[in-house]
């Protein structure tokens, strides 16, 4: 019984999902307008460091699949970086834990400006399913200035990489609309 049922695994297709289909236009207009927008307000591509307070992992997840085949983040002119002094925007995950303050604090000090904290999930925002806990100390923005908010548990990749666009597109508008000389 054995036997017979290991070889027509052996040679049979593997049974998955086919790859989502990604819309060429609507990544390419997606991709343009985050450029447009960096070069505007940075004058190069947006740099993040992920940081986690505390959290369960989920937007962990979807943050990383933001790197994936499917949604390839380079593209869009931004890219993750290993130190704070690199990093345009903090992209903190999970509620703020009392283990995690100094650390959190530490790395907004180190990040140059202009910089931005973006609070991604429930967690961030409020503590989320952790609120009252002895060990929360509620969201980000008890410890930090917070730029723009990401909600959901988890948030999708479409959506962070929308949110990442409405902050670049809003910080860019006040330099576009200044003249020249001020």
């Amino acid at each position: 019984m054995l036997w017979p049922r290991l070889a027509r695994n052996l040679f049979s297709k593997p049974v998955t999902d086919a790859a989502p289909a990604v819309p060429d236009a609507a990544a390419q207009a997606l991709a343009q307008r985050v450029e447009e927008a960096a070069q505007r307000r940075l004058g190069r591509s947006l740099s993040i460091r992920e940081v986690d307070c505390g959290s369960c992992n989920g937007c962990e997840l979807e943050i990383n699949a933001l790197q994936n085949v499917v949604y390839d983040l380079e593209r869009f002119g931004l890219r993750f970086v290993a130190s704070p002094r690199h990093a345009d925007v903090l992209l903190v995950t999970g509620p703020l834990t009392r283990n995690m303050r100094e650390a959190l604090e530490t790395t907004y000090a180190c990040t140059p400006d202009p910089k931005w904290v973006v609070a991604v999930g429930d967690c961030a925002v409020d503590g989320g399913v952790f609120k009252g806990s002895p060990a929360i100390d509620g969201g980000i923005s008890a410890a930090l200035p917070v730029d723009l908010v990401i909600t959901g548990c988890p948030p999708s990749p479409t959506q962070l990489l929308e949110g990442l666009l409405a902050l670049l597109e809003a910080q860019a508008q006040p330099a576009a609309t200044r003249g020249p000389g001020q």
